[in-house]
Order: structure tokens, then C-alpha cells, then sequence
């Protein structure tokens, strides 16, 4: 478990003292992937430095299984970093090394015995998918691969906690897919807490549990990720999740629109179910979709659609009421003109 208590840093800068992280709480499980999405700006790599103590924070402290990091120094800080993994962007690769020889690297670190290295590094080269690239050097590699090499070394000692800055943030679609299920499959497997950060919604929708939104330095929202994707409560929340859920519909089509504009939610097992096509067929109303989606987060469904309900204004209440009986959630964004 991470416990992060009224957790602060300050920056010292010609202009005078800039603030980067501002009075955070989080806590997160043992064995959960956990998001921080923001903004450059916002606070969030400043936050992940400061769990493993890169950056050692102003004020505040970082407990991680127990132990209070900021409290510890010298051996005893870096024999409990060596328990904490972590995945830059850039991979930070040494060039003149091969791929088993820059995993070995982290093991040499942590005073590993020869004889037990070249099990390891085969171990963890099985492990990425790259048993095939044991002695080719970083140049020869692509993106995805320098990132698996990256995830290889960073789980070399055994980490209770991998910290993920951008992980994917220089790789394609299809190779920060494959990564993000590579993350997935080390934390069900292996039972290692994942922290991340992203300016990416897609990254959290793929793989966390849970997750916090940053701004200024602060959380501004913070909870489960399917809770916060069906209902967002702050406008920077609402901004991030528009880029993966959208309502966009052309305004052309919105001023054609002469009954009431209603968005339907539809969470969990309920977005299965047939509940628009009985409304419709149960009241005397005539409905028209504009845009619907159905996206899965966790594995779960969330429906969203977006409609124009034309009817007697009674029936159109009713209609909508019935909708919410069945589980779903209503709102009306524009009445009738």
C-alpha cells in the first residue's frame, strides 16, 4: 500500500518559489493500477518523483508498505528503492550495452550474485517477450521493444511498486496497446502495484482500477475509473473524458431538433438491456438518435446516447421517468422548442 499524506514540493526558480505538488492525500491499494491524469504542468511526474524519492518532497510524508520514505536516508533509503520499479519515457537504454547486459545492469545495482543473474535476465527477457533479443543492442530495437527492455530492468529486484512516467507517451496506437496489456498482465500476475501518469484517458480506461485527476499542483477528483468515467463531477474531469466519450454532434443537426434533448447513461449490466426500444414502444412517442456509443471500462459496458424525444410533453415525462425506473439516468440537456 502507498499512503500519501499531505504531501507538498517546492521548487526554488529565479522568479521566486514555484509550487509543484500542493497538499495531496492519496492512498492506494496493494496490487491496483492506479492513474494520475493531467495536464503538463499539473503536478503529476512531480508527484510520482517524490513516491520513490527522486524528489525528495518539501512537506508531507510517503509511506509505502509501512515505511515512511521520507524518513529514511543513505542504505536504508536505497535498499527500499530498489523495491520500487520504474519506466521512464525516453527508456534511458545504455546504448553500448545489450539488451541482457542493460538488464543486468539493475541487478549489479542491488549486489545480485553472478551466478544468479543470467537466470534472471532470461527469466524477465521470457517474461516481456523478448528472449529472441538477448544480445542485440538498443539501436537495433524498436520503440515497443526498448520499452520492454525498460519494463525488464525495472522489474529486475523484485519491485512491490512500478512507477510508470509516460510509459507510453512516445509509442504508436497499436504499440502502446501492447504495452499497456503487457502492464496489465505483470500486475495480475505478479500482484505489483502500478502507478502511473498520463495526459491520456485512453491509457486509464485501458488498464486502472482507480485514478486521480491533478490541476495546480492538487487532486481535483479522484475515485474509481468506471465511477468517474459515468460521472464526472469537475470540468477538467468532464474536458479529459470528452476525448475519449464524445457528444460532439454537428450543431446543424441540434437546431433541426424541435422535440426535448435528452442524454441517457446507461451503466454496468443496464447497457445490455433493450430499455430505449420498450420506452418507445410503451409510450406514444417517437424517438430520434443523434449519437450513441458503447464503451467498456474494466471490462464493464457504459452506454451513452444522446436523443430527441418528440411527444405529448406528459408522455415525454413519463418516457423519461421510465428510462430512470429501468435503471438508467436521464437528463434532460433541452426542452422542446
Amino acid at each position: 500500500m502507498i499512503r500519501i499524506k499531505e504531501l507538498s514540493k517546492e521548487y526554488t526558480t529565479k522568479k521566486g518559489p514555484v509550487i509543484g505538488v500542493n497538499q495531496v492525500n492519496l492512498t492506494i491499494s496493494e496490487g491496483e493500477v492506479f492513474g494520475i491524469v493531467g495536464y503538463s504542468g499539473a503536478g503529476k511526474s512531480s508527484l510520482l518523483r517524490c513516491i520513490n524519492l527522486l524528489e525528495r518532497p518539501t512537506g508531507g510524508s510517503i509511506e509505502v508498505n509501512g515505511r515512511d520514505l521520507t524518513k529514511l536516508k543513505g542504505e536504508e533509503l536505497r535498499k527500499a528503492r530498489l523495491k520500487i520499479g520504474m519506466i521512464f519515457q525516453h527508456f534511458y537504454l545504455i546504448s553500448q550495452k545489450t539488451v541482457a547486459e542493460n538488464i543486468s545492469f539493475a541487478l549489479k545495482a542491488a549486489s545480485t550474485p553472478r551466478e544468479k543473474m543470467a537466470s534472471r535476465v532470461v527469466e524477465l527477457l521470457e517474461m516481456v517477450g523478448l528472449t529472441d533479443k538477448k544480445d542485440v543492442y538498443p539501436a537495433q530495437l524498436s520503440g515497443g521493444q526498448k520499452q520492454r527492455v525498460g519494463i525488464a530492468r525495472a522489474l529486475a529486484n523484485n519491485p512491490a511498486v512500478l512507477l510508470c512516467d509516460e510509459a507510453t507517451s512516445a509509442l504508436d496506437p497499436n504499440t502502446t496497446l501492447s504495452i499497456l496489456r503487457l502492464l496489465k498482465k505483470i500486475n495480475r500476475e505478479l500482484n505489483i502495484t502500478i502507478v502511473l501518469i498520463t495526459h491520456e484517458m485512453n491509457v486509464v480506461k485501458e488498464i486502472c482500477d482507480r485514478m486521480a485527476v491533478m490541476q495546480d499542483g492538487r487532486v481535483v477528483e479522484e475515485g474509481d475509473v468506471y465511477d468517474i468515467f459515468s460521472n464526472p463531477v469537475t470540468d477538467l474531469t468532464k474536458e479529459f473524458i470528452s476525448s475519449v466519450v464524445s457528444f460532439d454532434v454537428p450543431q446543424s443537426i441540434l437546431d433541426a431538433c424541435k422535440g426535448r434533448l435528452v442524454k441517457v447513461l446507461f451503466r454496468g449490466d443496464v447497457a445490455g438491456e433493450g430499455i430505449i426500444a420498450d420506452t418507445v414502444k410503451q409510450f406514444d412517442i417517437k424517438a430520434n438518435f443523434l449519437h450513441g456509443s458503447i464503451e467498456y471500462i474494466q471490462e464493464k459496458p457504459l452506454g451513452l446516447f444522446l436523443m430527441e424525444i418528440k411527444g405529448e410533453p406528459d408522455d415525454v415525462t413519463r418516457a423519461i421517468s421510465y428510462m430512470e425506473g429501468r435503471g438508467a439516468q436521464a437528463e434532460v440537456i433541452r426542452n422542446g422548442l
